[in-house]
């Protein structure tokens, strides 16, 4: 997911391995994560995806406040994903407290540790009934 304020910058997907460094993209008011080599192209991460920080996760609460999480890891997800024109992209701690990405401070490196699993029916898992043979004993 890329926020809906990233729709006009660049963007590709998360790799496994890679790191990651939070930046705020210019042109915008938004932070979210790119790559050193591509600092000017949004990395898009999918809901599920876990993380690794270099360090404890830093984060903006307000103007002039920041504040230090004691986790290194965290799950990419969304908040409030149905309200409208608002920041959804989040990291979710251990601890089951979340942080917009747009409040992570800029500069800190995170490591794509694990994509999500992608659920693809196979032959195998599909009910009998939706094979050809299947349907053809069960239609006679």
């Amino acid at each position: 997911m890329c926020d809906y304020s990233l729709h006009a910058v660049a963007s590709r997907p998360a790799k496994v391995g890679e790191t990651l460094m939070t930046t705020t993209f210019r042109g915008t008011s938004t932070r979210g994560f790119a790559s050193e080599a591509e600092p000017e192209v949004a990395v898009c991460i999918l809901p599920g995806t876990e993380l690794a920080f270099a360090d404890n996760v830093k984060y903006d609460n307000g103007w002039i406040w920041t504040k230090a999480l004691n986790f290194q890891v965290g799950k990419f997800g969304a908040v409030e994903p149905n309200v409208p024109q608002r920041h959804h992209d989040a990291i979710e701690f251990p601890d089951g407290s979340s942080v917009l990405v747009t409040q992570l401070c800029e500069g800190q490196r995170a490591t794509v540790l694990q994509l999500p699993a992608v659920q693809q029916a196979t032959a195998h898992e599909r009910p009998a009934a939706a094979t050809p043979a299947a349907a053809a004993i069960s239609a006679g």
